[in-house]
């Protein structure tokens, strides 16, 4: 705050008066800043109320959310912040997307990607960039990978229809075998075998990991020996599929 203040070459008496004005304008004192106030301020990390932080960044022309990052507090971490915090009741959100805020997504896939089949999409990016995007705070490169299930993959159909994307937690790699009431509740998680990937409900058993498949998909179990043939590499924690599968429903003959 200080150095906004000698910046534009403003003393003590200057912002105060400035303050008293807005003030003035608004109807309410607490927009002022007295001498002592704005002391403790730059000197003695006083923290300004709302109302005097609002006259500071007026006066001293500075971005309100940019001041407030210098007090900790990144209004681009609302919407992710508000996700860890989930509401019993359906609501509207009523955050505003902010243009400054970007997320790091692929840009460029691997030329040998094939839509059609389930890939471990982590590892098919080739180039990873920043790109102004509203609501994807809750993007953690770090913890989480991320996989795509193939168009013609209907191992998991309905609950995972081709098409989706998947946010695997590495840290989850264990198969859990209870703490679940019904199927959707129950845990799915990303495997990498010999014939590739499959997201698939699991199970271990003398040595072997089972995947099995949706009943209503039609798809047969797979069976792959542990370790060896087949590596669990995390849970899925989030997904983001479409709705619009009626003209490609899978059907068997």
């Amino acid at each position: 705050m200080r150095q906004a203040r000698e910046f534009l070459r403003l003393r003590y008496r200057d912002v105060e008066q400035a303050s008293q004005r807005i003030a003035t304008m608004h109807g309410n004192p607490e927009f002022a800043i007295g001498l002592s106030r704005l002391a403790d301020i730059e000197n003695r990390g006083t923290l300004p109320t709302v109302y005097r932080l609002y006259s500071l960044c007026v006066i001293y022309r500075l971005d309100f959310a940019t001041v407030l990052s210098w007090y900790g507090i990144s209004l681009d971490e609302l919407p992710a912040d508000a996700a860890q915090l989930p509401l019993d009741n359906t609501h509207l959100v009523g955050f505003e997307p902010r243009v400054n805020v970007s997320a790091s997504i692929p840009l460029e896939l691997d030329p040998d990607f094939d839509p059609k089949k389930t890939s471990f999409i982590s590892r098919q990016v080739r180039l990873w960039g920043r790109v102004p995007v509203a609501l994807l705070g809750d993007l953690d490169l770090k913890r989480h990978r991320y996989g795509y299930i193939g168009l013609e993959d209907w191992f998991m159909y309905p609950i995972l229809p081709p098409g989706s994307f998947v946010q695997i937690d590495e840290s989850k790699r264990r198969i859990a075998r209870e703490g679940w009431a019904h199927e959707y509740e129950r845990p799915l998680y990303f495997v990498e075998h010999r014939y590739g990937h499959t997201c698939a409900w699991c199970t271990e058993q003398s040595g072997l990991l089972i995947l099995h498949p949706h009943s209503s998909s039609k798809e047969l179990p797979q069976i792959y020996r542990m370790p060896g043939e087949a590596e669990v590499i995390g849970q899925v924690v989030a997904v983001a599929m479409r709705l619009d599968l009626g003209k490609r429903r899978h059907t068997h003959s």
